[in-house]
Protein backbone atom coordinates (compact mmCIF):
# COMPACT_ATOMS: atom_id res chain seq x y z
CA UNK A 1 0.00 0.00 0.00
CA UNK A 2 1.28 3.72 -0.87
CA UNK A 3 2.09 6.15 1.67
CA UNK A 4 -1.23 8.00 0.43
CA UNK A 5 -3.69 4.81 0.28
CA UNK A 6 -2.19 3.74 4.10
CA UNK A 7 -2.84 7.77 5.00
CA UNK A 8 -6.67 7.79 3.66
CA UNK A 9 -6.65 4.03 5.34
CA UNK A 10 -5.84 5.86 8.57
CA UNK A 11 -8.70 8.23 7.98
CA UNK A 12 -11.17 5.78 7.41
CA UNK A 13 -9.82 3.22 10.35
CA UNK A 14 -10.25 6.25 12.59
CA UNK A 15 -13.80 7.13 11.75
CA UNK A 16 -14.98 3.50 12.30
CA UNK A 17 -13.57 3.64 15.40
CA UNK A 18 -14.88 6.95 16.59
CA UNK A 19 -18.03 5.60 15.69
CA UNK A 20 -17.76 2.27 17.38
CA UNK A 21 -17.09 4.34 20.54
CA UNK A 22 -20.39 5.03 22.69
CA UNK A 23 -18.09 8.19 23.44
CA UNK A 24 -19.52 9.38 20.79
CA UNK A 25 -23.22 9.26 20.29
CA UNK A 26 -24.53 5.93 18.61
CA UNK A 27 -26.27 5.33 22.46
CA UNK A 28 -28.23 8.80 21.53
CA UNK A 29 -29.54 6.70 18.20
CA UNK A 30 -30.46 3.81 20.21
CA UNK A 31 -32.32 5.53 22.41
CA UNK A 32 -34.19 7.61 20.17
CA UNK A 33 -35.43 4.26 18.62
CA UNK A 34 -36.39 2.92 22.04
CA UNK A 35 -38.16 6.03 23.55
CA UNK A 36 -40.27 6.32 20.30
CA UNK A 37 -40.19 2.58 18.92
CA UNK A 38 -39.39 2.94 15.70
CA UNK A 39 -36.78 2.17 13.86
CA UNK A 40 -36.51 5.28 11.68
CA UNK A 41 -35.74 7.60 14.58
CA UNK A 42 -32.30 5.56 14.75
CA UNK A 43 -31.88 6.87 11.12
CA UNK A 44 -32.94 10.12 12.11
CA UNK A 45 -30.73 10.89 15.01
CA UNK A 46 -27.71 10.00 13.07
CA UNK A 47 -27.84 13.26 11.02
CA UNK A 48 -27.35 15.33 13.50
CA UNK A 49 -24.45 13.27 15.24
CA UNK A 50 -22.89 13.71 11.95
CA UNK A 51 -23.32 16.94 11.16
CA UNK A 52 -21.59 18.01 14.46
CA UNK A 53 -19.05 15.59 14.16
CA UNK A 54 -18.15 17.00 10.84
CA UNK A 55 -17.79 20.52 12.01
CA UNK A 56 -15.87 19.60 14.75
CA UNK A 57 -13.18 17.95 12.10
CA UNK A 58 -13.43 20.73 9.93
CA UNK A 59 -13.29 23.59 12.51
CA UNK A 60 -9.79 21.48 13.86
CA UNK A 61 -8.10 20.78 10.67
CA UNK A 62 -8.80 23.72 8.53
CA UNK A 63 -6.67 26.19 10.54
CA UNK A 64 -3.75 23.45 9.89
CA UNK A 65 -4.04 23.72 5.92
CA UNK A 66 -2.78 27.72 6.27
CA UNK A 67 0.40 26.06 7.85
CA UNK A 68 1.41 23.89 5.45
CA UNK A 69 2.46 26.42 2.62
CA UNK A 70 5.60 27.25 5.45
CA UNK A 71 7.50 24.39 3.68
CA UNK A 72 10.61 25.36 5.03
CA UNK A 73 9.02 25.02 8.78
CA UNK A 74 7.01 21.46 8.05
CA UNK A 75 9.15 19.65 10.40
CA UNK A 76 8.58 21.75 13.02
CA UNK A 77 4.55 21.83 12.82
CA UNK A 78 4.85 17.94 12.64
CA UNK A 79 6.29 18.02 15.87
CA UNK A 80 4.70 20.82 17.12
CA UNK A 81 1.88 18.95 16.56
CA UNK A 82 2.78 15.71 17.57
CA UNK A 83 3.44 17.16 21.15
CA UNK A 84 0.46 19.03 21.70
CA UNK A 85 -1.98 15.85 20.77
CA UNK A 86 -0.13 14.09 23.43
CA UNK A 87 0.27 16.92 25.69
CA UNK A 88 -4.06 16.91 25.09
CA UNK A 89 -4.25 13.17 25.22
CA UNK A 90 -2.85 13.40 28.84
CA UNK A 91 -4.81 16.24 30.19
CA UNK A 92 -7.87 13.64 28.70
CA UNK A 93 -6.40 10.95 31.18
CA UNK A 94 -5.76 13.02 34.07
CA UNK A 95 -9.31 14.81 33.48
CA UNK A 96 -11.51 12.36 32.67
CA UNK A 97 -14.64 13.92 33.33
CA UNK A 98 -16.61 15.96 30.84
CA UNK A 99 -17.19 20.14 31.94
CA UNK A 100 -20.25 20.70 33.75
CA UNK A 101 -21.70 23.43 31.09
CA UNK A 102 -21.94 20.23 28.58
CA UNK A 103 -24.65 19.01 31.13
CA UNK A 104 -27.10 22.13 30.23
CA UNK A 105 -27.16 20.83 26.41
CA UNK A 106 -30.61 19.56 26.15
CA UNK A 107 -30.99 16.06 24.19
CA UNK A 108 -32.82 18.15 21.29
CA UNK A 109 -29.65 19.66 20.53
CA UNK A 110 -28.19 16.32 19.27
CA UNK A 111 -25.55 18.19 16.51
CA UNK A 112 -24.37 20.59 19.36
CA UNK A 113 -23.52 18.13 21.78
CA UNK A 114 -22.17 16.07 18.91
CA UNK A 115 -20.04 19.10 18.31
CA UNK A 116 -19.00 19.71 21.66
CA UNK A 117 -18.20 16.27 22.59
CA UNK A 118 -15.55 15.98 19.36
CA UNK A 119 -14.07 19.17 20.38
CA UNK A 120 -13.93 18.01 23.69
CA UNK A 121 -12.31 14.47 23.22
CA UNK A 122 -10.41 16.07 20.57
CA UNK A 123 -11.15 13.78 17.59
CA UNK A 124 -10.17 16.22 14.94
CA UNK A 125 -6.64 15.74 16.86
CA UNK A 126 -6.39 12.16 16.02
CA UNK A 127 -6.22 13.47 12.21
CA UNK A 128 -4.08 16.35 12.38
CA UNK A 129 -1.01 13.83 11.76
CA UNK A 130 -2.34 11.95 8.57
CA UNK A 131 -3.84 15.90 7.26
CA UNK A 132 0.17 17.10 7.60
CA UNK A 133 1.40 13.98 6.17
CA UNK A 134 -0.99 13.88 3.22
CA UNK A 135 -0.07 17.99 2.64
CA UNK A 136 3.65 16.69 3.24
CA UNK A 137 2.78 14.26 0.39
CA UNK A 138 0.66 16.32 -1.92
CA UNK A 139 3.54 19.14 -1.60
CA UNK A 140 6.23 17.05 -2.55
CA UNK A 141 4.64 16.31 -6.07
CA UNK A 142 3.47 19.67 -6.71
CA UNK A 143 6.11 22.65 -4.61
CA UNK A 144 3.70 25.80 -5.77
CA UNK A 145 3.00 27.72 -2.44
CA UNK A 146 0.74 30.62 -2.23
CA UNK A 147 -3.22 30.47 -2.28
CA UNK A 148 -3.93 27.44 -4.65
CA UNK A 149 -2.06 25.16 -2.01
CA UNK A 150 -3.87 26.58 0.70
CA UNK A 151 -7.24 26.06 -0.97
CA UNK A 152 -5.95 22.48 -2.18
CA UNK A 153 -5.19 21.40 1.31
CA UNK A 154 -8.32 23.06 2.72
CA UNK A 155 -10.48 20.70 0.14
CA UNK A 156 -8.20 17.99 1.23
CA UNK A 157 -8.43 18.95 5.10
CA UNK A 158 -12.28 19.23 3.88
CA UNK A 159 -12.50 15.62 2.30
CA UNK A 160 -11.22 13.56 5.08
CA UNK A 161 -13.65 15.38 7.81
CA UNK A 162 -16.10 13.84 5.28
CA UNK A 163 -14.81 10.47 4.80
CA UNK A 164 -13.77 9.79 8.63
CA UNK A 165 -17.41 11.46 9.71
CA UNK A 166 -18.99 8.96 6.85
CA UNK A 167 -17.12 6.04 8.01
CA UNK A 168 -17.96 7.02 11.92
CA UNK A 169 -21.74 7.08 10.78
CA UNK A 170 -21.52 3.95 9.11
CA UNK A 171 -19.91 2.08 12.11
CA UNK A 172 -22.38 3.15 15.03
CA UNK A 173 -25.38 3.30 13.10
CA UNK A 174 -24.91 -0.30 12.46
CA UNK A 175 -24.31 -0.80 16.06
CA UNK A 176 -26.91 1.37 17.31
CA UNK A 177 -29.40 -0.25 14.50
CA UNK A 178 -28.25 -4.15 15.66
CA UNK A 179 -28.23 -3.30 19.27
CA UNK A 180 -31.79 -1.81 18.87
CA UNK A 181 -33.16 -4.79 16.53
CA UNK A 182 -31.22 -7.30 19.38
CA UNK A 183 -30.78 -6.14 22.56
CA UNK A 184 -32.81 -3.29 23.19
CA UNK A 185 -32.76 -1.04 26.13
CA UNK A 186 -30.66 -3.83 28.21
CA UNK A 187 -27.02 -2.68 26.74
CA UNK A 188 -27.70 0.55 28.69
CA UNK A 189 -28.71 -0.63 31.50
CA UNK A 190 -26.19 -3.59 32.12
CA UNK A 191 -23.64 -3.31 29.55
CA UNK A 192 -22.94 0.10 29.32
CA UNK A 193 -18.93 0.40 28.65
CA UNK A 194 -16.58 3.25 29.16
CA UNK A 195 -13.81 3.75 26.04
CA UNK A 196 -12.63 6.94 28.14
CA UNK A 197 -8.64 5.82 28.99
CA UNK A 198 -8.76 3.76 25.19
CA UNK A 199 -9.99 6.83 23.58
CA UNK A 200 -7.27 9.09 25.66
CA UNK A 201 -4.42 6.43 24.72
CA UNK A 202 -5.38 6.30 21.12
CA UNK A 203 -4.87 9.61 20.70
CA UNK A 204 -1.57 9.82 22.56
CA UNK A 205 -0.84 6.94 19.93
CA UNK A 206 -1.70 8.72 17.33
CA UNK A 207 0.17 12.23 18.61
CA UNK A 208 3.02 9.85 19.39
CA UNK A 209 3.50 8.38 15.36
CA UNK A 210 3.08 11.88 14.05
CA UNK A 211 5.89 13.09 16.08
CA UNK A 212 8.17 10.10 15.65
CA UNK A 213 7.32 10.51 11.39
CA UNK A 214 8.46 14.17 11.87
CA UNK A 215 12.29 13.39 13.85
Amino acid sequence: MGGQAALWAAVLASGLYHGLNPGMGWPLALAAGLTERRGAAVARTLAPLAAGHLISIAVVLLPFTALTVLLDWSRAIRIAAGIGIVAFATLLLLFPRHPRWMARIRPQQVALWSFAVAMVHGAGLMLVPILLGLCTSVAGNAPAVGLPVVLGNAGLALGMALVHTLALVAAGGTLAWVVYRTLGVRVLTRWWFDLGQLWAGSLALAGGLGLWSAL
